[in-house]
């Protein structure tokens, strides 16, 4: 008979990359669409979550086990296969991310990614410019900040469905995706501990993103004529 153990599956940083992703698309939205605060902060968070996808991005290139890209994106077969078996009594559910959910987590990344970018050359046509709406034509600029507006829409949408996917899976399969996610570990029966990379490698990582967007709010503003 199998013994059922605590095994550790997501590591530090793809957990506080989660959760700082939650906290600022709560804050671009509470500032961008309610008006909380202020455009500084719209900004500020807009600047910390592109340092944070873009250390997502290459944390499943570099990163632990389960965070990496390979470990979880499928082809179509595995996913028609997970689809087929999630609907059978033999469902069994994956370590990491499910050959289902990794299209999620690929369509999150790259809309934050599109979002975040688009937000870089938007402006308000009044006092707010993103730093590199200067750089480029009038026309273009704003139809950058039109591709913002629908992101915020599309991004919404994808949270919900998100949240919709996380309650389905408590409730249809009685399996917890957010306790992992907080704790870093799962009980399982017929796996081991996941290989974790060094934080120090995730710390020298995330400071290179944060100096390239450090960089791009310093000096990708037009200066004066």
């Amino acid at each position: 008979m199998s013994t059922t153990q605590s095994i550790r599956v997501w590591d530090l940083p793809v957990r506080l990359t989660h959760w700082a992703m939650v906290l600022c698309v709560a804050g671009l939205y509470a500032t961008g669409e309610y008006g909380w605060l202020t455009m500084e902060w719209h900004f500020r968070f807009g600047y910390a979550m592109l340092a944070l996808v873009l250390f997502r991005l290459l944390w499943g290139v570099f990163g632990s086990e389960h965070a990496r890209f390979v470990d979880f994106v499928r082809g179509p077969g595995a996913i028609g296969r997970y689809l087929r078996n999630w609907r059978s009594a033999d469902y069994a559910p994956a370590i990491g991310h499910n050959p289902l959910g990794a299209l999620a987590v690929l369509a999150m990344l790259a809309l934050i990614l599109a979002q975040t970018v688009s937000g870089l050359f938007s402006n308000d046509e009044i006092e707010w410019y993103g730093p590199l709406s200067e750089r480029i034509s009038i026309a273009a600029s704003a139809q950058w900040t039109e591709w913002h507006h629908l992101g915020q829409k599309l991004l919404l949408f994808l949270i919900v469905v998100h949240l919709g996917a996380v309650s389905a899976y408590r409730l249809l399969k009685r399996e917890d995706l957010v306790q992992p996610m907080l704790s870093g570990r799962k009980q399982r029966s017929d796996a081991a501990d996941a290989r974790w990379r060094s934080p120090w490698l995730a710390l020298a990582l995330f400071s290179a993103c944060l100096c390239v967007v450090w960089a791009i709010s310093v000096w990708g503003p037009a200066g004066p004529y």
